[in-house]
C-alpha cells in the first residue's frame, strides 16, 4: 500500500511540474507573437507616406526616369520578401525612406569626378550629373564639416521621400559612400529665381511671369500646410530656394529646415534666414504655418520690386504702405526694370495681399489656401481680359506658355489637391 500511495504522490507531482511547465511556456509563446504582431505593425506605419489628398495613397516619384542599373532599389529579394526590413533592423533611417540609393561611383561618373560644380550653399556644393540613362540631375554634397548638414540631410530625405507635389523640387535618391552623404535632385534648368531677379545678365522676368511664379509656390506651400498629413511647416522660404524648371514653372526646394507640424512649434536657437524670418518667431521661437507665411510675404515683395530683404525691402514696403491707400498705389516700388509692362489693378492687388502676409500680428495673415484663391482669381482676371480683347490669336510665346500651365494645372487637380480645395484650383483658368 505505501508503494502505491507513493507512485502516485510521483505521478501526481511530475503530472503538476509539467503542467506549470507548459502554462510557462504558453504564456511565453503569446507574449512573443504579441511583441511580433507589434514590432510588424511599427514597421509598417513607418512606410505609409504622408497622405497627400487626405486619404491613404501616394503618387509616384516625380518626372524622371531612373536608369535601373545605377540606384539601389529597396524592391524585393530573390525569396519575394521586401529587402526594407533589412534597412529597418540597421536603423538606418535613411534607407527606411524608400529612396533609391546611388552608387558613389556611378555619381562620380556622372558629374565627372565632381568638377561639374554649378552652385554652393550651406549645405555643401551642387553638381551637375549626367546619368548614363540620358537623365540630368542635380547632386548636392553635404560638407564635412557640417555637423547640421547632417541633421538636415536626414530630414529631407525623410520628408521628401513622403511628399509629392508638382511644385516641390523633386528628391530621386541619395547616397551614403565614401564617408559622403550626397541627395540627388531633378535638375531644374533655370536655376534659382533669385538669379532671375538681381542677375543683370539675365533677362528680367516678365510681370505675367511673376505672377504665375508666385502662385506656383503658393501652391506648394499649400500642400505642405493643407495637403499633407501631418502638415509640414518649411521655415525657410525664400527666393534661392525656389528653383524654376525648363517651363519656369517653380519649385520649392531646401527641406532640411523643414518640420512636421505635429512636432513643431518652440526652437533652441532661430533658423532661417534673416530678413525673412517672422517677427513672432524671432521673439517667441515658436514657429507655426503662419511664419512660412511671412517669409512668403517677404517673397512677394521681392517678386515685385527686384529688391532683396538684405537690401532693405521691408523698409522700402513700410514706406510705399504710408503712401498706399485703399489698396491701391503700390507702383511706386516696381521693379524699374519692368518698364511698365504690368497690370496696375494686378499689382496693387499683388502686393496688397503680400502686405497681408506680413502683418506682425500672425492671426491676422492669410493662409495659404487664401493666397492661392487670390492668385488664381488674378490669373483668371487676366485671362479673361485676353479672351474679351481677343488676342488669343495673336497671343506672345510666353502668354501660350502660360496659358498651357494654366491648363495642365486644371486637369491635375485631382492629383494634388484635398477635395475641399478643388473649387480654388479650378479658379485658375
Amino acid at each position: 500500500m505505501k508503494g502505491e500511495s507513493f507512485g502516485l504522490i510521483l505521478g501526481i507531482s511530475i503530472g503538476v511540474v509539467i503542467g506549470v511547465f507548459l502554462a510557462i511556456l504558453a504564456l511565453y509563446c503569446t507574449r512573443y507573437r504579441k511583441k511580433q504582431i507589434n514590432s510588424s505593425s511599427c514597421r509598417r506605419s513607418a512606410t505609409i507616406p504622408i497622405r497627400t489628398n487626405g486619404v491613404d495613397t501616394c503618387t509616384v516619384l516625380s518626372d524622371s526616369t531612373l536608369d535601373p542599373d545605377s540606384p539601389r532599389n529597396y524592391g524585393k529579394g530573390s525569396n519575394g520578401m521586401s529587402l526594407w526590413f533589412d534597412s529597418f533592423k540597421k536603423n538606418n533611417v535613411v534607407s527606411a525612406s524608400g529612396i533609391l540609393e546611388f552608387s558613389y561611383r556611378d555619381l562620380q561618373k556622372a558629374t565627372q569626378n565632381f568638377t561639374t560644380l554649378i552652385g554652393q550653399g550651406a549645405f555643401g556644393p551642387v553638381y551637375k550629373a549626367h546619368m548614363s540613362s540620358g537623365e540630368t540631375v542635380a547632386v548636392k554634397v553635404l560638407a564635412t564639416d557640417s555637423k547640421q548638414g547632417e541633421i538636415e540631410f536626414e530630414t529631407e530625405v525623410k520628408l521628401l521621400g513622403r511628399l509629392h507635389h508638382r511644385n516641390l523640387l523633386n528628391l530621386i535618391g541619395y547616397c551614403t559612400e565614401k564617408g559622403k552623404n550626397m541627395l540627388i535632385y531633378a535638375y531644374m534648368s533655370n536655376g534659382n529665381l533669385a538669379s532671375h531677379l538681381y542677375d543683370e545678365k539675365i533677362e528680367p522676368l516678365s510681370w505675367d511671369r511673376r505672377v504665375h511664379i508666385a502662385l506656383d509656390v503658393a501652391r506648394g506651400l499649400e500642400y505642405l500646410h493643407d495637403g499633407a498629413v501631418p502638415p509640414v511647416i518649411h521655415r525657410d522660404v525664400k527666393s534661392s530656394n525656389i528653383l524654376l524648371d525648363q517651363l519656369m514653372r517653380a519649385r520649392v526646394s531646401d527641406f532640411g529646415l523643414s518640420r512636421e507640424e505635429m512636432v513643431a512649434g518652440h526652437a533652441s536657437n532661430l533658423r532661417g534666414t534673416f530678413g525673412y524670418l517672422d517677427p513672432e518667431y524671432i521673439s517667441t521661437k515658436t514657429f507655426t504655418k503662419k511664419s512660412d507665411v511671412y517669409s512668403y510675404g517677404v517673397l512677394l515683395f521681392e517678386l515685385i520690386a527686384a529688391r532683396s530683404p538684405g537690401q532693405g525691402l521691408m523698409e522700402y514696403v513700410e514706406l510705399a504702405a504710408m503712401n498706399a491707400e485703399g489698396g491701391t498705389g503700390w507702383e511706386e516700388i516696381v521693379d524699374a526694370r519692368l518698364e511698365g509692362n504690368f497690370d496696375l489693378e494686378e499689382l496693387n492687388e499683388v502686393a496688397a495681399l503680400a502686405y497681408k502676409c506680413v502683418n506682425r500680428t500672425p492671426k491676422k495673415r492669410p493662409s495659404m489656401r487664401d493666397i492661392v484663391q487670390v492668385l488664381s482669381r488674378v490669373l483668371k482676371s487676366r485671362h479673361c481680359k485676353k479672351h474679351h480683347r481677343g488676342t488669343s490669336l495673336s497671343a506672345t510665346p510666353e502668354e501660350v506658355a502660360i496659358d498651357i500651365d494654366q491648363a495642365e494645372d486644371r486637369t491635375s487637380v485631382s492629383e494634388h489637391r484635398r477635395g475641399d480645395s478643388i473649387d480654388s484650383m479650378d479658379t485658375d483658368l
